[in-house]
């Protein structure tokens, strides 16, 4: 029996951070999260890039990310709720062009605003090239979302030492499918209601675990939607991948993978 359960490089579970606004504090937690080896998303307004006095200068920016994802906030972080489908475009769509510009690739992702939206947003959100957008929604869990446009994290980064460890407790047990622990919050917090020792705390107890992929938010999304589109022979002896990227799963109890535009025979 093919069972999709599998995460990228066969590793079983997955963990991703996700901070928002973008602030010049970033600089210290991305040397934080580079020393243990784990990846994070940062949401940024693009609006703070083009006045006088811009968290980080435009031309650091792409420097200061590497290894991470940056992803969209809205310009001028605006509550989505509260506007209509032209509001949404023009607040999502301006943000993507002066990102893209400053980071030099696609962007593709976004954190909601004062993590207000409603379903009337996701037709808007995809007409402006956005995959996934991260709510406020912290559910206490660790699991894949089913609509990536209303993708709830496990737990703010206040609680991140707590869910870090139990998490790794959970991963320990019966293997029951990928596990994902997904922390956000802003950097700013950690002179605030968050210790910068608390947030080493949490990346020495996730971190350098062999079982664990330590990825950004687009690259979850990604393969998750590569994994979601093979196709499966009726009797679970083939495996088609029609994305462009490899993908892994497990036959029987073993793990097996198959490369993109390639057919997998038992």
């Amino acid at each position: 029996m093919i069972q999709l359960n599998i995460l990228k490089d066969g590793k079983r579970h997955a963990v991703t951070l996700s901070y928002d606004d973008g602030d010049n504090r970033d600089i210290r937690l991305i040397s934080i999260l580079n020393q243990y080896k784990i990846k994070g998303t940062f949401h940024l307004n693009s609006g703070r890039y083009a006045g006088d006095n811009p968290p980080v200068k435009p031309e650091d920016v792409p420097a200061l990310y590497e290894g991470h994802e940056i992803a969209c906030h809205g310009v001028r972080h605006a509550s989505m709720s509260y506007l209509d489908a032209t509001g949404i475009l023009h607040e999502i769509y301006a943000d993507r062009l002066a990102l893209e510009k400053i980071a030099g690739y696609p962007i593709r992702g976004l954190s909601y605003a004062n993590g207000k939206y409603t379903e009337a947003c996701f037709a808007p959100l995809r007409t402006c090239g956005i995959a996934y957008s991260r709510t406020t929604c912290d559910t206490g869990r660790y699991e894949f979302p089913e609509n990536f446009l209303a993708w709830h994290p496990s737990a703010h980064q206040s609680k991140a030492v707590k869910f870090g460890a139990e998490f790794m407790r959970a991963i320990k047990g019966y293997y029951s499918g990928p596990k994902l622990l997904y922390i956000w919050g802003h950097s700013h917090e950690f002179e605030r209601m968050v210790t910068w020792a608390e947030i080493e705390e949490f990346c020495k107890i996730v971190s350098g675990d062999d079982s664990i992929w330590y990825a950004t938010n687009i690259e979850l999304y990604d393969y998750v939607m590569a994994q979601r589109a093979l196709v499966l022979s009726a009797d679970h002896t083939m495996v088609y991948n029609p994305s462009a990227i490899r993908v892994w799963f497990s036959c029987d109890n073993e793990i097996c993978s198959v490369g993109p535009g390639e057919l997998w025979k038992k």
